[in-house]
């Protein structure tokens, strides 16, 4: 494989697991140096293991949720790897209740998690984007944020959130030639989130995962759930080719979702 981000730094948030850990070792192969944040301790053991592969890649500890030691986090991935080309902002949190369920906690969650920590991490990284006078950021919204879904309110509010602050910061980025843009996955099989999602459903509904599966899968066109691959192949397009792209909510969704 062609090295095409040799010696860029690469920062993905959320990826001492699933999506997150695919797209890090996405960018190993590509040559960057990979800086992986998660809340997860783990994220210290995937990054070695990546680094005893023969990669540059460290790995950072880090509550999105926390300004200041976002700040912090980012200004330690500087020093150790150097200055930000692009950031990946995949951390996110799922809830499911039913509207009358909701309460400010689980609203709060939702916010914090995926609102919150996709605006500290990219005030984490924009020092040293502007330095450059260039950038990608990709942040990460959902079918969801586009449609919203049933027994998800919280969950869907939070993802539309996060597609208009991708517009408000792509029209605000684009004279420092950092280009913003969100990714909006439908359910991704061979991940946490559906995991978590499909238990949700599986009570609610009462229904077996097989008849859940069945259930989502017969609504999209493609006949089929997302894999994570499918994620990872965006995210590699928008890094290395994506130049004239930004301000765009991608849908990810089989032909799912269409607007």
């Amino acid at each position: 494989m062609e090295k095409q981000l040799e010696n860029k730094v690469c920062v993905v948030t959320g990826s001492a697991r699933s999506i997150g850990l695919a797209i890090a070792e996405m960018y190993c192969r590509h040559g960057a140096k990979v800086a992986m944040l998660d809340i997860l301790p783990e994220v210290i053991e995937q990054a070695k293991k990546l680094t005893g592969d023969g990669y540059p890649v460290k790995g950072y500890t880090c509550d999105i949720t926390d300004q200041e030691k976002v700040m912090e986090c980012f200004k330690s991935i500087e020093a150790d790897l150097g200055d930000i080309y692009t950031l990946v902002n995949t951390a996110g949190a799922v809830d499911q209740q039913s509207i009358e369920e909701i309460t400010p906690e689980h609203l709060n969650r939702m916010m914090n998690i995926n609102v919150n920590g996709t605006v500290y991490c990219s005030q984490g990284a924009l020092k040293s984007m502007k330095k450059l006078d260039n950038g990608r950021i990709i942040n990460f919204a959902s079918k969801s944020g586009k449609t919203g879904s049933a027994l998800m309110g919280s969950y869907s509010a939070a993802k539309g959130a996060i597609i208009s602050l991708t517009h408000a910061m792509a029209f605000e980025l684009a004279g420092n030639n950092i280009k913003v843009n969100c990714l909006c996955p439908g359910i991704v099989d061979d991940s946490g989130v559906w995991d978590s999602v499909s238990k949700g459903y599986i009570d609610n509904l009462d229904m077996s995962r097989n008849e859940v599966v069945k259930k989502f899968t017969a609504k999209i066109p493609l006949q089929r759930l997302c894999y994570k691959q499918d994620i990872v192949a965006w995210c590699e397009f928008l890094t290395i080719h994506g130049d004239y792209n930004t301000g765009q909510a991608f849908n990810v969704s089989g032909g799912r979702e269409v607007h």
